[in-house]
């Protein structure tokens, strides 16, 4: 396999499934309704859709840097104020997770291995590791959501 193959494949197993950590993002999101998704069991911590709406602001951010982008993510779309805790707009906030997460695959899927050397635009740390980040940063933020849903109040 090819490095990007691999980041494919790390991408995708963190995401979708078999992934060695554990459940998969998706998974773990499996049954998760709006009143869980905007509880707070632990209230200091961020809910689970907060970290729905950071990891898709994130992989945009990356989706930009790989476009050769100096991309950042703001206070305000890090972890953003839900006003609309539907069960609608939380559907919405996972698809738009999910859709960001297509749209990064494919753009990863297309990079020339090369581009794994560079330096990620405004960064001091080359694409290669953001996009291995990528994948730690959803099984870290995975592992949360995990546990507010067996938190459930």
């Amino acid at each position: 396999m090819s490095q990007i193959q691999i980041i494919v494949d790390e991408l995708k197993r963190a995401f979708d499934g078999e992934a060695w950590h554990g459940p998969a993002l998706i998974d773990i999101l499996e049954g998760i309704d709006a009143k869980t998704a905007a509880a707070r069991p632990i209230p200091a911590a961020h809910n689970a859709w907060e970290l729905v709406l950071h990891l898709t602001a994130w992989e945009g951010a990356i989706l930009q840097r790989l476009r050769g982008k100096k991309a950042t993510v703001s206070d305000a779309d890090n972890f953003p104020h839900i006003s609309d805790t539907s069960e609608q707009a939380w559907q919405d906030a996972v698809g738009n997770l999910r859709r960001t997460h297509d749209e990064l695959i494919n753009a990863v899927s297309s990079l020339p291995e090369s581009k794994l050397k560079e330096i990620v635009p405004g960064k001091d740390y080359g694409v290669r590791f953001m996009l291995f980040g990528a994948v730690q940063h959803m099984a870290y933020h995975g592992g949360q959501i995990a546990l507010l849903k067996r938190s459930r109040v």
